[in-house]
């Protein structure tokens, strides 16, 4: 165990517990640690603990992350007493509690997402065999809410099942119903997962029903109409799969959302053209509707019993609706249960899929002499389509890539993997820009993956001839800020269409001569399309007024691009990735 104690920022004095084998820092809500600043980036930092070492990385942050007030690049591994800084804020880096000098503040966060412990064994505290038999039941007092639904010589009846009837209505055999309910309470109250409730929850009702022969309880799948078998019941071992179900009842009882009951259903003149009912040779049954806080029916349980001699009677069905209310929330909650952890097992994927983006990206600049570059990326989910590389190529000249895939998430980022490597063969194997992007054009086009919005340019750097070869599929013209600080968009005529459109389409290729102090910035459309709260783009007039209006080096040039469009935006949510490339010749 390891632990962030807050030493600079709005929270100073706070104590974090890192509980975690992953922590991320950042000012995106996904976090685990929630910097609430402009100047942190969505995801700023990843705190991991491996083989019991914890060690810092910084996620092509745009301030940077330090140690101890050094900038790290790459997984640094963090002693204990080292200062982790991550822009306004700072923290304290401890092994041991001891050492925090004041005892964590009220509130300190934990950042432990996991959540409650699944039970995995049963506790079974519906024990007693005489459950449900006469000796337990009171007198039998009056049953409001209770109709006939026919006027057959065979009891049945109907009780509201829905919001109506939550809480204990203790006026039908208050001993009996207020132990089924409390029992079922106590069964069901640490049990989460729904495979482990609904079992309990029949097996409960076997010995508050001593009569009954078998149960089940039907589930809608999600949205649908459609309901399935979560779990049955029979008092004859191993015939636990061959329950009787008639759809006649459940679907009278999930459309009207009332608790029915048969006293003989043979006899019964509602169900008398049921031929699935006469082949079941049912006696009595009660059929109950689960509903949610909201009243929406969830499915029902139903009981049904072989022996005429001992029909379910007005007191039964009562006793059932209230037991009823007990077990639907028992089903929501575990619904709920399930719901988090598939959400916590998505997160935990996506964190790993962003990881695993981020690692196609270059982890540093190229060193070309008389050259120096800068870049940003950011997705506005987990993982995004844009991407770009440098790649060194055999006779000394560096290419810089950039590209975006269209759309967003997961299908987005497989496709930009996809293209990561597919832009470095054809960079390495052709001679000049122009005929790498021809043959990555054909095998695009020729792929299968289906049509894609595409676009990409390529940029050859020759530091011999201080040349610079472009081509551009599709992509937006990039920016040249001439040594006076005018901005121009250059390329616009030599582009063409994104890749794959049309398998034989050929690339041309603009060639430029960059001067000494002139700059080259290549960015994807989440900078020109991002809006502020009155849906304005940012635009290529702002673009080009951010970058006219910068001093300093391609870093700079950079981070004033980025600024200018989260000042413009005011911290208004992004609907797409971010990345901004940059050269400049320095002599």
């Amino acid at each position: 165990m390891a632990f962030l104690k807050v030493t600079k920022g709005s929270s100073a004095g706070q104590v974090l517990t890192l509980s975690g084998e992953r922590t991320i820092l950042g000012r995106h809500p996904s976090c685990q640690v929630v910097l609430d600043n402009g100047s942190v980036s969505r995801q700023h930092a990843l705190i991991i603990e491996t083989g019991g070492a914890h060690f810092v990385e910084d996620l092509r942050s745009r301030n940077g992350t330090q140690v101890n007030g050094t900038s790290i690049r790459g997984r640094t591994e963090l002693t204990d007493g080292d200062e982790l800084q991550v822009c306004d804020y700072a923290f304290l880096f401890l092994r041991q509690l001891e050492r925090v000098v004041a005892a964590p503040v009220a509130g300190s966060a934990s950042l432990n997402n996991s959540v409650l412990p699944l039970v995995n064994s049963l506790r079974e505290t519906v024990d007693d065999p005489d459950y449900g038999s006469n000796k337990d039941v009171g007198p039998a007092g009056s049953h409001t809410g209770i109709k006939a639904l026919s006027d057959s010589s065979s009891v049945i009846a109907a009780l509201q099942a829905g919001s109506s009837a939550r809480g204990l209505r203790l006026n039908v055999r208050p001993e009996a119903k207020l132990r089924a309910v409390l029992e079922i309470s106590a069964a069901l109250g640490r049990l989460l997962k729904l495979g482990d409730v609904l079992p309990v929850i029949l097996k409960s009702l076997s010995k508050i029903f001593p009569q009954a022969d078998w149960g089940f309880v039907l589930l809608k799948e999600g949205d649908s109409e459609k309901m399935r078998t979560s779990a049955s019941w029979s008092r004859r071992p191993g015939d636990e799969d061959e329950v009787p179900i008639s759809m006649t009842v459940v679907n009278q009882a999930m459309q009207d959302g009332q608790a029915i009951l048969s006293a003989d259903v043979m006899g019964d003149q509602r169900f008398r053209s049921s031929e699935s009912l006469s082949e079941l040779q049912l006696r009595s049954l009660m059929c109950v509707p689960l509903t949610d806080s909201a009243g929406t029916a969830l499915g029902v349980i139903q009981l049904s019993t072989l022996d005429v001699s001992q029909p379910f009677n007005a007191d039964d069905l009562d006793l059932l609706v209230s037991v009823s209310v007990q077990a639907s929330l028992a089903v929501e909650n575990a619904t709920l249960h399930d719901t988090v952890l598939r959400q916590r097992d998505y997160e935990r994927d996506m964190e790993f899929a962003a990881q695993v983006q981020l690692g196609f990206l270059p982890d540093q600049s190229p060193k070309l002499p008389g050259y120096e570059f800068a870049d940003f990326y950011e997705a506005a989910f987990s993982v995004g389509g844009d991407y770009f590389d440098y790649v060194w190529l055999s006779d000394g000249r560096v290419a810089l890539a950039i590209g975006d895939v269209a759309g967003k998430g997961v299908s987005a980022a497989l496709l930009m993997a996809r293209l990561h490597a597919s832009a470095r063969y054809h960079l390495l194997s052709a001679c000049s820009a122009s005929k790498a992007m021809n043959s990555l054009n054909v095998e695009v086009a020729t792929s299968g993956l289906g049509f894609r919005f595409i676009t990409l340019a390529f940029a050859v750097i020759d530091p011999k001839t201080n040349e610079i070869s472009i081509a551009n599929a599709g992509h937006l013209p990039p920016a040249r800020r001439l040594a006076d600080g005018r901005v121009e968009l250059i390329g616009m005529n030599e582009s063409g269409m994104p890749l794959g459109v049309v398998a034989d389409q050929q690339f041309e290729e603009l060639v430029i001569r960059l001067e000494p102090s002139e700059s080259l910035v290549f960015y994807t459309d989440g900078i020109t399309e991002a809006m502020n709260e009155g849906s304005v783009l940012f635009g290529k007039e702002r673009l080009m007024t951010a970058l006219a209006s910068c001093q300093g080096d391609s870093e700079a040039l950079v981070k004033c691009l980025v600024t200018a469009v989260e000042k413009f935006c005011d911290a208004r949510a992004q609907f797409d990735d971010i990345c901004v490339t940059a050269v400049r010749r320095l002599h």
